[in-house]
């Protein structure tokens, strides 16, 4: 919804510039939830979520690529990832935790729009070398860059600043940069190493009927 970011922190003040169809098609929504607020009295309220994880985020999002990369390599079971942008920067928090935020919203006795938010950026680049770190790796062996990875308009930086929410709803972000990407990791080595383990185990039984076959 930010985009092009007009203002640094992002506010709920702060002037929307999408920069994607995705984007603009949250400020649509944004602008619809406000109008029939006023025109209905319906009890709506924007969450201008920012980025927010978990081990249940999608393996084509940047997050879980690089978390799911790094498992998968520490376990033998891939070499590289191929990545874009490592520059670009965002404001990362744990979804279980925003989920929260959007239930506290509803629980006001008004409706209002609220920036969910940790309040710190972090660079694509800073993530990749925390999730490797974790797993022990050394990121520039196993990172390439794919230029079909890059946006045909960039976000160079996104924070958001919960102050509101904070006050009004007594939330903030427990979660931070390091805390996530350790949760994370740990989730996606956790899988690596089941895959890994049954990928050995049918390798056996594979050998082992060879053996039967040929007897």
């Amino acid at each position: 919804m930010f985009g092009k970011v007009q203002e640094v922190p992002q506010r709920e003040t702060t002037r929307f510039y999408p920069r994607s169809p995705y984007g603009a098609a949250k400020v649509y929504a944004y602008w619809v939830t406000v109008n029939y607020r006023e025109s209905y009295g319906l009890f709506a309220c924007n969450g201008i979520l920012f980025n927010h994880e978990s081990p249940r985020r999608g393996e084509t999002f940047v997050t879980r690529k690089i978390t799911r990369a790094a498992a998968q390599i520490k376990a033998g079971l891939e070499h590289k990832v191929y990545l874009g942008n490592l520059d670009a920067k965002r404001d990362w928090g744990y979804a279980k935790e925003y989920v929260e935020a959007m239930w506290l919203m509803l629980q006001q006795d008004k409706p209002d729009d609220y920036v969910i938010a940790t309040d710190e950026t972090h660079s694509v680049g800073q993530f990749l070398e925390e999730a490797f770190s974790y797993a022990g790796l050394d990121w520039r062996k196993h990172v390439e860059i794919d230029p079909k990875y890059y946006r045909p308009a960039e976000i160079d930086l996104l924070v958001g600043d919960s102050g509101k929410a904070k006050k009004k709803l007594g939330w903030e972000a427990k979660t931070k940069f390091k805390s996530l990407v350790r949760l994370m990791m740990e989730a996606d080595v956790c899988l690596a190493q089941k895959q890994a383990f049954a990928n050995r185990i049918n390798a056996g039984v594979r050998e082992s009927a060879k053996k039967v076959l040929a007897v």
